[in-house]
């Protein structure tokens, strides 16, 4: 997952972003316009919408983004599903 920056506004909603997300599996590049000051939320709602309903949830996510937006959007993803995001540190037996 990455995202093409700085494009000229275009569109309706003036888009000037786009979110690229490549199927491994697949091969198949996706492209989503979105917005520079979408939130983690936003992002999530636009996968959801847009990816998952088509091609089911990820396995995993990789993102150059910062830490905060990526935690930030795993949560909103989790909330979606109407799943618990629990975290644990490695060799914790509590929660293996």
């Amino acid at each position: 997952m990455d995202w093409v920056t700085a494009l000229p506004p275009k569109g309706d909603k003036s888009y000037n972003e786009c979110l690229v997300i490549v199927d491994r599996y697949r091969k198949t590049p996706i492209f989503l316009p979105c917005n520079k000051d979408d939130t983690a939320m936003d992002t999530a709602l636009l996968i959801w919408n847009r990816v998952i309903s088509h091609n089911g949830i990820f396995k995993n996510i990789i993102s150059d983004r910062e830490l905060k937006f990526k935690s930030a959007l795993w949560t909103s993803l989790h909330n979606l599903l109407g799943t618990e995001l629990s975290f644990s540190t490695e060799y914790h037996p509590q929660t293996d």
